[in-house]
């Protein structure tokens, strides 16, 4: 099957963020192992969702790793002129579909080079790892990671992730988290505000906290000039408290993300954070004794990835890559998961980011050649 077929078959399985990928995932698993491969599935709890990996050629050390996630995001509320989950080819050189370019092009085209793989008589292996939910928050890959690497007596040396990057190869990206701060005060009648806490009023003041700190990291110089914007960023997104205009709030949520630089730490910014909420609890209890800050993760952070040029993995790259020209991006990916796990990492896949999370979502014919190109060219310095 061309790689093109293959995505047709992938787009049909409308998978989203947070759902069973049972479907699609043992789909795949059954697509693999009609070529011979023994493929292993890593299951969450429930058994309701699971990664994959496997391996092709010989075990031993050096291997490289092609990642994907089967997930997507949902298109509800998005104005499609096709079914989005049927893939489309108008004739335009596009193929349309949800998750045709993030990332299912990607993983069609690793399946579509499979037989080569097969029959090639490689020296160093190539493994897949197609993980479930990371579109919300990466949450599989560190299983998926550990899971590979335990499995296997012989230790994988590279990976390459297949966001959409137009094949040009990605080398950093930024970390992420996202967080829920709950805020506990009093309720009382609006006249009363001095004598109260107000819930709201408080989260205004810790939003403006996470927004100065952001801006004294930035004064403090720190900055990468690799990045758009070329600083840490910390965003509040969702404030929720209150019932009238006339009522203190005597409770308040807000949610936040911080997106970090290689350069910074996340966890010091979270601790500065935590050691402030505390002084202000201690300030405010002479007024109110149970007023209380708690701030959750919606998930574990996501590391930036670091990726250094004169790592072999950029190296690799050049070799099987016509795009020599390195980059980087935004936003999170696995990528800085497997490189904190001692995987030098790369991002490099086939269609463009603008396309991923919208409406008529494409990608070019000419993208996924470019990445079957780009593996046949890997097959042939394994082999």
């Amino acid at each position: 099957m061309t790689a093109a077929q293959l995505l047709s078959k992938l787009v049909s399985f409308p998978v989203l963020g947070g759902e069973s990928n049972t479907t699609i995932i043992h789909w795949i698993k059954d697509y693999i192992e009609s070529f011979g491969i023994e493929t292993v599935l890593v299951p969450n709890v429930e058994n309701t969702k699971a990664s994959l990996h496997c391996r092709i050629g010989p075990a031993v050390d050096g291997g490289v790793i092609l990642s994907g996630h089967t997930d997507v995001v949902p298109v509800i509320g998005q104005n499609w002129d096709t079914n989005p989950f049927e893939l489309s080819d108008k004739g335009d050189g596009k193929l349309y579909g949800r998750g045709s370019c993030d990332m299912k092009g990607y993983l069609a085209c690793c399946l579509a080079i499979l037989p080569e793989m097969v029959k090639t008589d490689l020296k160093t292996p190539i493994y897949f790892a197609f993980s479930y939910d990371e579109e919300i928050g990466c949450l599989a890959a560190p299983e998926l990671i550990t899971h590979l690497q335990n499995h296997y007596s012989e230790k994988p040396k590279f990976a390459i992730i297949g966001e959409p990057s137009l094949m040009q190869p990605i080398i950093g990206h930024k970390g992420i988290c996202l967080y829920d701060t709950y805020v506990n005060g009093s309720a009382g009648h609006s006249s009363g505000i001095l004598k109260e806490v107000s819930a709201v009023h408080e989260s205004a003041r810790l939003i403006l906290w996470l927004e100065d700190k952001m801006k004294a990291l930035v004064a403090s110089g720190s900055i990468d000039t690799r990045f758009t914007p070329p600083h840490t960023s910390l965003h509040t997104g969702v404030v929720q408290g209150g019932i009238a205009a006339n009522v203190i709030a005597d409770k308040a949520t807000f949610s936040w993300d911080a997106r970090i630089i290689p350069k910074d730490n996340l966890h010091e910014i979270f601790e500065a954070f935590e050691t402030h909420c505390r002084q202000r609890e201690e300030e405010l209890k002479s007024i109110y004794p149970d007023f209380k800050i708690k701030t959750v993760e919606q998930h574990a952070p996501v590391p930036p990835l670091d990726t250094k040029e004169n790592q072999e993995i950029v190296q690799l790259l050049k070799k099987i890559n016509p795009n020599t020209n390195l980059g980087t991006v935004p936003y999170a990916a696995e990528a800085g998961q497997f490189a904190a796990a001692g995987i030098e990492s790369i991002i490099c896949g086939p269609g463009s980011i603008d396309q991923a999370h919208r409406a008529n979502e494409f990608i070019e014919q000419t993208e996924l050649d470019a990445c079957v190109e780009l593996l046949e060219n890997l097959i042939s310095i394994s082999s």
